[in-house]
């Protein structure tokens, strides 16, 4: 049985290589290279962490049956062993179990959403975008959506829920061609960027807003966002262990963090300090300009604080103004949010983006906009 339990010991040896290679690969100088890193986890790295810890569970039994078990022994250290290594066993389970668990979140920043990256955000076209692949079909109008992660589609696990999407099913796809430009993370500068170098002429443009389109541009002249970084809360071996597990990283992510009052604030000073504010509406110039340049008709749609409504109403009204005097057609979707219950809004608990519910108003609003583009 000693020999058993040696034999043991030396594969466990073994196996703490592999779970540094595996866990820890940045203290290796080792980088991970596929598709999609960072933003989704891997497939084959998870396959492979399954196997790692289905080979620690059958040496750890290995260890408890030889050594407690079939040699029957008593006292205290065989109380404690009889105690932990179920424990163990359980989290070691659970862990592969919440390997598997995808989760949508704010970011791409929880293991889960990585999960759920991976998943869900398909298609994605050889330009970049969560959209299927550009045709430019000349006889077909073109509708161009452009804006941020909520146009993308964020959370949502089909693009069919998607507001341009289900518009391109009400106008009928044998007349009108819907591309959606939508980028997690973009602002007006660079949303203005892309809509200028997309290789489609566009008849329409649709603009989703959302009040983080002013947040690059209030950094850049000064404003900063108060609030601890991801993880920013955590330090020494807590943080190794969330940052590197499922099951800890899944928790800690279920926990409040950062609070939503923070960005609130810097949303209320961007949008009145008139710095920031007229520097927001020049790089909102060149869509317009863009616009003007191709005759295309614009329409936007102004996603709110999804539980804060009329305030975000109050922040972006310098904003709908000015597109006003510049011929775009504003479609409200607030009245119709509102009549939507609270936790119907949004995709999740950790994700604030628009829900399919929402998604739908804001394509029937749109489409009733639109009329026959």
């Amino acid at each position: 049985m000693t020999s058993k339990i040696v034999t043991s010991l030396v594969r466990i040896g073994f196996l703490v290589i592999i779970f540094v290679f595996l866990f820890f690969p940045d203290k290796l100088h080792i980088k991970f290279d596929y598709p999609g890193f960072p933003q989704s986890d891997n497939i084959y790295v998870r396959l492979a962490k399954l196997a790692f810890w289905i080979l620690v569970v059958i040496e750890v039994l290995r260890i408890f049956y030889y050594g407690v078990v079939k040699s029957k022994s008593k006292g205290l250290f065989a109380n404690i062993t009889t105690v932990v290594i179920p424990l163990l066993v359980t989290c070691i389970f659970l862990e592969i179990i919440f390997m598997y668990i995808p989760q949508s979140h704010e970011g791409v920043l929880s293991k889960a959403s990585q999960i759920w990256w991976e998943k869900y955000w398909h298609p994605v076209n050889a330009l970049g975008y969560h959209d299927r692949e550009v045709e430019n079909d000349k006889s077909k109008k073109q509708i161009l959506v452009i804006g941020d992660s909520f146009a993308a589609g964020h959370g949502l696990k089909s693009v069919n829920e998607r507001f341009s999407d289900i518009i391109a099913s009400s106008l009928g796809t044998e007349k009108y061609s819907v591309y959606n430009l939508g980028v997690s993370g973009a602002d007006t500068k660079d949303e203005a960027k892309r809509l200028v170098e997309f290789p489609v002429k566009p008849d329409v443009i649709v603009l989703q807003y959302f009040l983080n389109d002013v947040e690059k541009v209030g950094r850049e002249k000064g404003l900063t966002l108060t609030g601890s970084e991801p993880y920013g809360d955590i330090s020494g071996p807590a943080a190794h262990l969330v940052k590197r597990f499922y099951l800890p990283n899944f928790i800690y992510w279920q926990l409040p963090h950062t609070g939503f009052s923070t960005f609130d604030q810097f949303v209320q000073k961007a949008y009145t300090d008139t710095t920031i504010l007229n520097a927001h509406l020049r790089d909102m110039s060149r869509m317009l300009d863009y616009k003007d340049s191709t005759g295309a008709k614009m329409y936007a749609v102004f996603v709110p604080f999804l539980f804060q409504l009329e305030k975000s109403a109050q922040y972006t009204k310098p904003v709908e103004d000015y597109l006003k005097s510049r011929g775009v057609v504003i479609v409200p979707i607030a009245d119709g949010i509102a009549q939507i219950p609270e936790k119907e809004r949004v995709v999740g608990k950790n994700d604030g983006h628009a829900s399919a519910a929402v998604n739908a108003l804001i394509a029937e609003r749109l489409t009733k906009a639109m009329g026959k583009p």
